[in-house]
């Protein structure tokens, strides 16, 4: 961590002499995280302060609107270096980040090997494997012995994003075998390559969705994954730390989309105005929905007016299912997306949501019938059966909706936290208001016809 005196000391030289030395002993993470707090005025001068590795390694931290103030703030010697210093991976994100007349004068002043490598990965859609790996993976050919491998690699590939795999290809790239650098160390060194390469190679294809890539990488504990074209041919490795941080944006995203964030990338520092553009049009359309939530108690006024203690009972009625609704599409928006369930679970899940329900279902009826019972007149403590029983129902819809809706946009290619919370809740309470009331209705025609 920088020490309190070093970091107020951009106006004096020996406290920036101090400054320097610390940005440039800590992790790039902890001086990106320092930079990015600083006043704009200040950022350009502390990151000159970095040494030249430093200054790529932390530049990739850096928020995207701290970068695109820094690309104008560099001098073009500067940028260049940075830009070209980035790994192809690094640096096709930030190229999404940044304007389209931005991108095209950086690209041109790449290297043309760089610029091949960016090209091709930008050419690959969104959310796509193609578009976060990188084409700086180790390559070998069968041919080479283990003591011609291991020197391969201490001249040629100390500068590629990982080591701890190479990747056997005959002359036209496509894959063969892998081989791993444990492997390599303790061979012998006359030993063939072939001989002691894998040939049960797990890969993946640059135009496969990236969390099936990152799964398929959790699964097997893989540090790299190599992927192909569709001729079979290597073309780059995807690492676990652009995996890593897959997986993260992807249960970001769920989880916003669940809370009715539209997008589901809403930063929690981002500027008003982006949240309010995230929030506002589903609030607005959660409005709408509930209009027909509404239009299911509107012919029950007069019921209402009867039976008062029934607009009691209501909201804890709607809190309580919407709540089991919002438990049960958690559990299973989340099981989706990890991959520890699939559209074939359908009916075991739902086997044990039901079973599940029916158990919290019978205890919330009990409690809302008891509370019914001290709120309602004596004359009218038949109103609290009914709100058990249309409790129970409710609670069992709610968990079979949670189930089966996101199981059935999975099947359908549709990303199953399009289901959000709010509009399950809305749906139940419509559902919900609808049963009791037409009940209670019921009910007081009965009563009023004995007497």
């Amino acid at each position: 961590m920088l020490t309190q005196e070093v970091c107020g000391s951009l106006g004096n030289f020996a406290g920036l002499n101090q400054l320097k030395l610390e940005l440039n002993s800590l992790p790039a993470i902890d001086v990106g995280d320092y930079i990015a707090e600083l006043p704009p005025e200040d950022q350009a001068i502390t990151f000159r302060l970095l040494s030249k590795d430093q200054a790529t390694s932390v530049f990739e931290y850096l928020p995207p609107e701290v970068r695109e103030q820094l690309l104008g703030s560099l001098h073009r010697a500067e940028v260049c270096h940075i830009i070209e210093a980035m790994r192809p991976d690094d640096r096709a994100v930030l190229f999404e980040e940044l304007p389209a007349g931005v991108v095209k004068r950086l690209l041109q002043q790449l290297s043309p090997p760089e610029r091949q490598a960016t090209a091709t990965i930008l050419g690959y859609a969104e959310g796509t494997t193609g578009r976060v790996m990188t084409t700086e993976y180790v390559r070998l050919r069968q041919g080479l012995s283990v003591e011609a491998a291991l020197s391969k690699i201490r001249l040629s590939d100390r500068d590629k994003e990982t080591i701890y795999y190479a990747y056997v290809t005959d002359d036209n790239r496509k894959l063969l075998q892998v081989v791993s650098l444990r492997q390599l160390l303790f061979s012998i060194p006359e030993v063939l390559i072939r001989d002691i390469a894998s040939d049960r190679v797990i890969k993946t294809s640059t135009d496969t969705p990236q969390e099936e890539t990152a799964r398929l990488m959790k699964r097997y504990d893989l540090l790299a994954l190599p992927v192909v074209d569709r001729e079979d041919r290597l073309v780059g490795i995807v690492t676990i730390d652009d995996m890593v941080d897959i997986l993260e944006e992807e249960a970001t995203e769920d989880i916003q989309k669940l809370a009715g964030v539209s997008g589901g990338d809403e930063a929690a520092l981002s500027p008003p105005y982006i949240t309010l553009r995230k929030r506002l049009p589903w609030l607005l359309a959660n409005i709408v929905l509930y209009i027909g939530a509404a239009s299911a108690i509107a012919p029950f006024q007069h019921v209402i007016s009867v039976l008062p203690v029934i607009s009691v009972i209501m909201p804890i009625m709607a809190n309580s299912s919407g709540n089991v609704a919002f438990q049960v599409l958690s559990v299973t928006v989340r099981g989706l997306g990890v991959g520890e369930v699939t559209p074939k679970d359908t009916w075991q899940v739902l086997r044990k949501e039901v079973l599940a329900g029916m158990g919290t279902a019978i205890a919330l009826g009990i409690s809302l019938s008891l509370l019914s019972l001290l709120w309602a007149h004596p004359t009218e403590r038949w109103v609290a059966p009914v709100a058990g029983l249309v409790m129970v129902s409710n609670v069992l819809i709610a968990a079979v909706a949670g189930t089966f809706l996101p199981m059935a946009l999975t099947r359908l290619k549709l990303d199953p936290a399009l289901i959000s919370g709010p509009l399950m809740t809305t749906m139940l309470d419509g559902v919900g208001f609808m049963l009791f009331l037409s009940m209670i209705s019921l009910g007081v025609r009965i009563s009023h016809f004995h007497v």
